[in-house]
């Protein structure tokens, strides 16, 4: 069995930043650590309830209208949560972050949600994927051409794509994170 430690370093491999969940009625979500310092810029606030002004506190300025129009909506409706935004880290590096989740209702009707950050920035820095070495894990290499496909596809704007796209990358990372623990 592999340690904490190695499990952390399996999730920061895959891009995972941090998990989110929230309580709807309530008006307010908890992040983890991660999530925490980089969205809320307070790693402190790991745990606590706290409001979506606070917790998205670092959503890049051009971003942040239409984050949190999407996230009010998607708060009414429920369902599967996929969207990729920036945000301003401490050090005023902008990076690129993908929100996958879920809203359902509990067993008493309240709409709660539960989902991950998964930093997207290096599919945004470069425009072709790398050429890799033939013995590179062709795993690997569907993950570099999923992130390519999934930018092309969020511009054209079809958002049912989009979401498959989402999904397929989600389980992707899920794969290389299990192959890593083993």
């Amino acid at each position: 069995m592999l340690s904490e430690t190695t499990d952390v370093f399996a999730l920061q491999a895959a891009g995972i930043v941090g998990t989110w969940n929230t309580d709807v009625p309530a008006g307010l979500s908890r992040l983890d650590e991660g999530a925490a310092a980089l969205l809320a810029g307070n790693p402190d606030l790991a745990g606590k309830p706290i409001p979506l002004d606070i917790a998205f506190a670092r959503i890049h300025p051009d971003d942040r209208e239409w984050v949190f129009a999407w996230v009010r909506r998607v708060r009414e409706i429920g369902g599967p949560i996929a969207a990729e935004f920036r945000v301003v880290a401490t050090t005023g590096e902008v990076r690129w972050i993908l929100n996958r989740g879920y809203l359902r209702p509990d067993a008493n009707g309240a709409m709660r949600g539960y989902g991950t950050y998964i930093d997207t920035t290096d599919a945004h820095r470069t425009p072709e994927p790398p050429i890799l070495p033939s013995e590179v894990d062709p795993l690997h290499q569907a993950a570099d051409h999923c992130i390519q496909a999934h930018a092309a596809i969020r511009r054209s704007g079809n958002t049912h794509l989009a979401l498959v796209m989402n999904m397929l990358l989600l389980e992707i990372g899920c794969v290389l994170a299990r192959r890593t623990k083993a």
